[in-house]
Parts: structure tokens; C-alpha cells; sequence
């Protein structure tokens, strides 16, 4: 599950540096540039589930220990 979360991340994150190369700051809300800022937002949202998944998991293992 770690490998997952992490591999998501990076995927997600990469998502973010191409699309940020497509946004024109000229025009950011037209055309291409708002699908590119769609885009980065998801990614982010994907990258914030991520790391409230791996905290519940740590959360989930320390649980199952002190019992």
C-alpha cells in the first residue's frame, strides 16, 4: 500500500509540473491554460488523499500494536 500511495503521488505530482508548463499567464481561465489549472488542482487533491491515507494507515498500525 506504500508503494501505491507513493507511486500515486509522484505521478500526480509529475502531472503538476507538465500541466504548469501549459498554463499561459497571460490568459490563465481561456481555453487550454483552464484545463491545465483543472488539472493541477485534482493532481493536488490527489496528492493531499494520499497523505491523509498514509497517516491513517500509520494511525491504524500503532493502533493494532498497543492492543
Amino acid at each position: 500500500m506504500k508503494l501505491f500511495t507513493i507511486l500515486l503521488s509522484t505521478i500526480a505530482l509529475g502531472l503538476i509540473i507538465f500541466n504548469f508548463t501549459k498554463v499561459d499567464f497571460n490568459a490563465p481561465f481561456e481555453d487550454d491554460s483552464m484545463i491545465a489549472l483543472i488539472t493541477i488542482v485534482a493532481s493536488c487533491c490527489v496528492i493531499i488523499m494520499m497523505a491523509i491515507l498514509r497517516t491513517s494507515k500509520r494511525i491504524e498500525q500503532k493502533v493494532k500494536q498497543s492492543k
